[in-house]
């Protein structure tokens, strides 16, 4: 048997600003949008075979503990670029901050926090 990640779900303060910034920065697309869960909005945007679904309540999200304090935490969600160096450039310009650079083997990355303070790692894997 194989398997292949399709979605995640996660909440944030504002869906379409955090689509916004992901289609700048990753190149993504909005899916689909409309209403969820119990009141909610949620908006799905990736590519063709995966995406992410970026959910908000109906009484609007609210600020927790770390994720990395948290039993069942969002510790970072990891996104394979294919220019580490353009990428970075363009999360700059988004207003976020690049941090913990670092080779390893088999690539290169470095980690953000968005708005919502939700962290992402962007690598990009040696030829």
């Amino acid at each position: 048997m194989s398997a292949q990640l399709e979605h995640a779900n996660f909440t944030v303060s504002d869906p379409e600003a955090t689509a916004a910034w992901m289609t700048r920065v990753f190149g993504w697309r909005v899916r689909w949008q409309g209403p969820a869960i119990a009141g909610g909005h949620t908006m799905h945007i990736g590519n063709d075979t995966q995406y992410v679904a970026l959910f908000t309540p109906p009484e609007g999200a609210k600020s927790g503990v770390s994720s990395y304090h948290t039993t069942g935490g969002l510790n970072h969600i990891g996104i394979v670029v294919n220019d580490l160096e353009a990428a970075e450039v363009v999360v700059k310009a988004q207003g976020f901050t690049p941090k913990n650079h670092a080779d390893y083997n088999p690539g290169r990355r470095f980690y953000f926090h968005d708005h919502d303070g939700i962290e992402y790692e962007l690598v990009q894997y040696d030829a």
